[in-house]
């Protein structure tokens, strides 16, 4: 037997990388350098375009591209992932950089990285699946609109208003706009976003966002435009680590913050290697490996300038629709990545902060996917609630508590749906070997219920309810076979209904209870109850039996002899007898 050192260092085994993955490495290098190379084309403006939107500089964006990207792509779970600076993420982190600046956003960062290293540890990577894709679909949508808004105030050329809230801000841009225009930005941006969209679907393998990106820069320089500010000075390679911006006293205040930042990345991360998976035949991501890859990634992003890092399912669908076999090609992303922070930052310094702001429009709008939304507002209506509502607190809250809704109010439709599945449903009484004269009899005094579905909190009170109107009866019969689930308000609920049957002078009888449900029904008293003076049989007939011993006794039925299982009724019917 494993001592639990042992089960701890298997556990933590599990998720470094194993020798299977530097074999797959080697299978089919130039098809994964080629894929690499186009995913760095592809996100070089994204990471531009990110690490500006949150508000510490396009070199934060490219520093979590490289170290975030490199680090999730050797430890993670998933082959075909690719990690960096993602618009969900930005979401998420305008409000912190607001509030506490960029001090406050590394120590954030740090602090979920180690959140989610705890999380794998812990094996918490598969619950994942728990999350309704009505959820996954709104916060998607609301997602796409808050970074389409973020754009505007660069997109119109003005300066970015304060305040944290997007929708707020976005009006006092646009009002600035419209006192003094800036039709260059505008302009940029436009014919950025157009290109993009149009090149996309035209010729969708070329990465028409660095070609327009190029080009908005060459004309911007050579035309000397001063209206198309430039993102600014690069540093010209990566800042070396360093933990001088940790704050001991202000971890307290950051904790809500990380955790909004842990849940995000979790969440993105385990749905981008979902997404990944489901492009190809025989790909299989370790969800516990990947929330381990994305905390170290997490961890050192921080320590060399970068912000809190996701899988990018955008830059992961590239990579897969280039032909990426292995993780050799989002190593190769980072490493070319890396190749222009070094060499090519001054260049990368000229382009338009216009520009990338139509990159990330173009990437707001191809966010949305109108056929899965058309097919989720279809489905049922509280899949389009939970949609709506999960999209508009994303825009007008914020993410996390975006989810928070949306789950709950998943859970709550959830429970109201199964609820519905509880009957109390009156039936027929077996014949069996009864006189037409004598079952007639049955009839006017003995009513038979069956319980099908859970008897939970949701429904139980509906339950008492419908019971407790039974009328004109001296016994009532509860078959419980098919009971599915029962928790303690259910229990305590049937106990209620009983009582308040005795008190009306109703004898409550059930049949086949569960072993699985005595439990519950012991742990409040209700099953004393029910055993009272023999009333609780394995089956439906016995049950029957005892109710005709009963009304015997009242003289409501001619005596008939017991059955010999239950001899204290039968000598009762004896002595009535007599």
């Amino acid at each position: 037997m494993k001592s639990g050192f042992d089960r701890v260092r298997t556990r933590l085994t599990a998720l470094l990388p194993t020798r299977t993955d530097l074999t797959e490495m080697g299978r089919t290098p130039r098809r994964d350098l080629l894929a690499g190379l186009t995913v760095a084309i592809v996100a070089l403006p994204l990471a531009l375009g990110f690490g500006v939107s949150s508000g510490l500089g396009a070199e934060t964006g490219l520093a979590t591209a490289v170290v975030a990207g490199a680090l999730a792509a050797v430890f993670g779970g998933s082959n075909l992932q690719v990690s960096g600076p993602t618009g969900a993420m930005t979401v998420v982190l305008v409000p912190i950089v607001a509030q506490h600046g960029s001090t406050g956003v590394l120590t954030v960062g740090l602090m979920a990285g180690l959140m989610l290293v705890a999380l794998a540890a812990l094996r918490a990577g598969k619950y994942m699946q728990y999350v309704p894709a009505p959820v996954v679909e709104g916060f998607t949508l609301g997602i796409a609109c808050v970074i389409g808004l973020q754009q505007v105030p660069n997109a119109l050329g003005v300066a970015a208003p304060e305040g944290d809230r997007v929708l707020v801000v976005t009006w006092r841009a646009i009002e600035e706009f419209a006192g003094h225009p800036n039709w260059t930005a505008l302009l940029f941006a436009a014919a950025v976003a157009v290109v993009m969209l149009v090149g996309a679907r035209w010729r969708p393998t070329i990465p028409f966002s660095i070609l327009a990106v190029i080009a908005a820069t060459i004309v911007a320089q050579l035309a000397d435009l001063d209206a198309a500010t430039p993102i600014g000075d690069l540093p010209s390679g990566l800042s070396a680590p360093t933990l001088g911006f940790l704050d001991p006293g202000t971890l307290g205040s950051l904790l809500a913050p990380a955790v909004a930042v842990a849940a995000l990345a979790a969440l993105e991360s385990l749905l981008s290697a979902s997404v990944a998976d489901g492009m190809t035949v025989g790909q299989k991501h370790d969800p516990d490996r990947e929330l381990f890859g994305q905390g170290l990634a997490n961890i050192a992003a921080p320590l060399f300038g970068g912000v809190p890092a996701t899988g990018a399912i955008a830059r992961t669908a590239v990579n897969v629709r280039t032909g990426a076999g292995s993780r050799l090609a989002a190593l190769t992303h980072a490493a070319i990545l890396a190749v222009i922070v070094f060499a090519a930052a001054p260049l990368v310094s000229r382009i338009p902060l216009a520009a990338l702001a139509g990159v990330l429009l173009a990437t707001a709008i191809r966010m949305v996917e109108v056929g899965a939304l058309r097919a989720m507002v279809k489905a049922t209506r509280s899949d389009a609630v939970i949609l709506v509502l999960t999209a508009v607190a994303t825009l007008v809250l914020d993410l996390v508590y975006a989810v928070i809704i949306g789950l709950v109010v998943a859970g709550a439709l959830a429970l109201r749906a199964v609820a519905k599945q509880a009957r109390l449903d009156q039936v027929e009484l077996d014949r069996g070997d009864h006189s037409a004269e004598e079952h007639a009899l049955l009839a006017e005094h003995i009513v038979a219920y069956r319980i099908d579905g859970p008897l939970f909190f949701a429904a139980a009170h509906r339950f008492l309810l419908e019971l407790s109107e039974v009328a004109d009866v001296r016994v009532v019969i509860l078959r419980m076979s098919r009971v599915s689930t029962m928790d303690a308000t259910g229990a305590l609920v049937l106990k209620d209904a009983v009582q308040k049957l005795h008190r009306r002078g109703i004898v409550v009888m059930t049949s086949g209870i569960r072993p699985g449900q005595r439990q519950v029904l012991d742990s409040v008293g209700a099953l004393d109850l029910l055993r009272l003076e023999g009333r609780e049989y394995a089956t439906t007939p016995e049950a029957i039996r005892g109710a005709r011993d009963h009304l015997a006794l009242a003289g409501l039925l001619p005596f008939v002899p017991a059955p010999a299982s239950t001899p204290d009724i039968r000598a009762a019917n004896e002595e009535a007898a007599r």
